[in-house]
């Protein structure tokens, strides 16, 4: 197996990319090893010292270190990466269970457009840099938005919130007033 990795614009994370299906269905993000109990591919990346965060995206892994050179941590996720998909594992074992729906009302058609243009205009572009940025709420003209993967403490995160996504959904949708990160 070849596996393809990539800079990412957050220095501390790497996308790996495996020239393979990880996801089928949407994304996974495992900010600690505490989380990782539903996944045998996160477990195995944190057994290795130095990770901090793995995220699981349609067809990469982000992983986020801890400290030091990638040059020294890389063999290591590289090589737990063909471990895992040689071992025959599922990337999950359990299924994450489904968000909580929307309010109903106007509300509720304000919630689904904002939406629509996080997934057709926003997280394509953020998962090429092997990362996500997943809906959280919308309440008093605030979109709550998680950012995942490498978007997650990343340096420029906060101007791709103010200067890119707030700026976007205002444009469409005059009641949005303001994004911020959970």
């Amino acid at each position: 197996m070849f596996i393809q990795t990539e800079s990412t614009p957050n220095p501390a994370t790497l996308k790996f990319l495996p020239g393979r299906d990880v996801m089928t269905m949407g994304t996974a993000n495992f900010p600690s090893a505490e989380t990782a109990d539903g996944s045998p591919l996160a477990k195995r990346l944190f057994a290795i010292d130095g990770v901090r965060g793995v995220f699981l995206g349609s067809d990469f892994i982000t992983v986020t270190k801890k400290a030091g050179e990638w040059n020294d941590l890389k063999p290591a996720v590289l090589g737990a990466i063909v471990d895992h998909f040689a071992s025959g594992d599922p990337v999950l074992s359990d299924l994450p269970a489904a968000a909580p729906a929307a309010a109903g009302g106007d509300e509720s058609a304000l919630v689904e457009q904002i939406k629509e243009l996080l997934d057709t205009r926003v997280r394509p572009a953020v998962a090429q840099d092997g990362g996500d940025i997943v809906f959280d709420s919308f309440a008093d003209g605030v979109v709550y938005l998680h950012m995942q993967g490498s978007c997650a403490g990343c340096p420029s995160s906060t101007a791709t919130l103010k200067s890119g996504i707030e700026n976007m959904l205002k444009h469409y949708i005059p009641e949005v007033l303001e994004v911020r990160a959970v």
